[in-house]
């Protein structure tokens, strides 16, 4: 269809990085909501060639909804956005379907339009229950409203930045035709920092980080992981809400990147029995008036005495976190000893079967690292369950509670049922969110064996919450 009568947005990559970076600064400066609103509102009314606003949330198990709303419309109507809950799995009933979108206008991105379109922007969303609070269930939401409350109440800014592992494999919806070809083929079997220049895998790489920076990400560094045809770039840490935001929209780039090479990439934990799985390595610390309170010079391993109560509390509900941290099936694939998998309940400097590593830092880079999350865990609730835990949660009584000898589950049933017995997940969650996300994790392991035996098996890709649809689900 011929574009020449059309005149809409399209920027460079340049202007792009620079309109990303000044909406990031206010987002981190903390300016005032209203006064954010009131920009982008005229942004919206100035800019003419902008056709509509995509508005980004996410369910209770962390997969990316989108709704395009009209540029018209939407200035008209921000304050009155509504859609069917029923439809999003752990969402509302059908008998109570109605829930709102309120706008996170400091959550505002611009894409390239060569992979998100042209004349559209993108903004996060919040979802709001019928009485006008935040719904329950949306757990950017409880995140966001932890995090004020904690920077109101102490002066707290968590911080977090995450090394987000994936595959690219042959193909266009690989995964979701697993369950007839029973496999994954690799574009690339370099290894480990090794792809030469202009093959598939370092395009991939080399085009999903022109357009992370383009976002703003601020990119640091990025190379094809252990495993044959795996990736891994890395970008700037942010405050935790901005920080899970950047997860969702690391693996929409992927995904978008991928599929315009006719390819897919994959954040399934373990994809390929024999070789290293996915990991989602999670590194977090609590900043107050920019001094990082994780950092002390005189500290075993230079971890202030905060930094390790925050791991100590971390080990000790460990196992009743583990189901939100690991969300599939296939995620227990990963958890395995042989191919250095973060399965030990322990903290350590250097060893990297340890749930938490302690890694070298200095004044302003001290953090914790979480090693066992699985890149297809919903980012929300993995930072939310980690500071909250960190911050609020108790501290075991178990002696030598760094180096005990302890192991993460090595199935879901068993992560579901720590889960489900906890009274720890009880006060993260509540109960009837707790009670919803169970429901939705067993759902799921009981169209799977239960022996995760010694190889993928297609139902753990066909029902993966990441994977299924309506009519995949519908074949069980």
């Amino acid at each position: 269809m011929s574009t020449e009568l059309r005149n809409f947005l399209s920027l460079s990559y340049d202007e792009l990085e620079q309109l990303n970076l000044k909406a990031k600064e206010q987002r981190q400066n903390r300016v005032a909501p209203h006064k954010i609103q009131e920009d982008r509102i005229k942004y919206l009314t100035d800019e003419k060639r902008i056709k509509a606003v995509t508005v980004l949330f996410s369910d209770l198990e962390g997969r990316l909804h989108m709704l395009d709303y009209d540029k018209k419309f939407l200035i008209k109507s921000w304050d009155n956005l509504t859609f069917d809950g029923s439809s999003i799995r752990g969402f509302t009933a059908q008998r109570e379907s109605d829930l709102r979108l309120a706008m996170d206008w400091s959550a505002f991105y611009w894409g390239p339009a060569d992979y998100f379109g042209s004349g559209k922007v993108m903004v996060f969303g919040e979802v709001i229950d019928k009485d006008g609070t935040p719904y329950s269930a949306d757990i950017r939401g409880a995140l966001k409203g932890f995090a004020e409350q904690l920077h109101k109440k102490e002066g707290y800014t968590l911080n977090a930045a995450n090394e987000i592992e994936g595959f690219l494999f042959k193909g266009p919806d690989a995964e979701r035709h697993y369950h007839e070809t029973q496999k994954f083929e690799y574009v690339n079997t370099g290894g480990y920092y090794h792809s030469l220049p202009g093959d598939l895998l370092r395009g991939f790489i080399d085009t999903t980080a022109e357009v992370q920076r383009a976002m703003g990400f601020q990119n640091e560094k990025d190379h094809p992981e252990v495993a044959p045809s795996q990736f891994e770039i890395n970008y700037g840490y942010g405050e935790v809400v901005a920080a899970a935001d950047q997860i969702q929209l690391y693996k929409l780039i992927c995904r978008q990147v991928a599929t315009h090479m006719g390819l897919t990439a994959s954040f399934l934990p373990k994809p390929v029995v024999g070789v290293n799985g996915s990991g989602m390595h999670t590194n977090v610390s609590v900043s107050k008036s920019g001094k990082n309170l994780f950092w002390d010079p005189k500290g075993e391993e230079k971890l202030s005495k905060l930094g390790w109560s925050f791991v100590d509390k971390i080990l000790t509900h460990g196992n009743d976190i583990c189901l939100l941290l690991n969300a599939s099936v296939n995620a227990y694939r990963r958890l395995d000893p042989h191919f250095e998998a973060p399965n030990q309940l322990k903290a350590s400097p250097v060893d990297r079967g340890s749930m938490i590593r302690i890694p070298i830092g200095n004044e302003r880079s001290m953090r914790v690292e979480v090693r066992s999350v699985a890149p297809d865990a919903n980012p929300y609730l993995v930072m939310y369950c980690i500071f909250k835990s960190g911050l609020e949660g108790s501290t075991s009584t178990i002696k030598n509670l760094r180096q005990a000898e302890r192991y993460l589950p090595d199935n879901i049933y068993t992560a579901i049922e720590n889960f489900e017995k906890s009274d720890w997940s009880t006060k993260l969650l509540g109960a009837d969110v707790k009670a919803r996300y169970a429901d939705l994790k067993r759902a799921s392991a009981d169209r799977c064996p239960r022996a995760l035996g010694t190889f993928v098996k297609a139902p753990e890709v066909q029902y993966h919450h990441e994977v299924y649809n309506q009519f995949l689900w519908n074949l069980f």
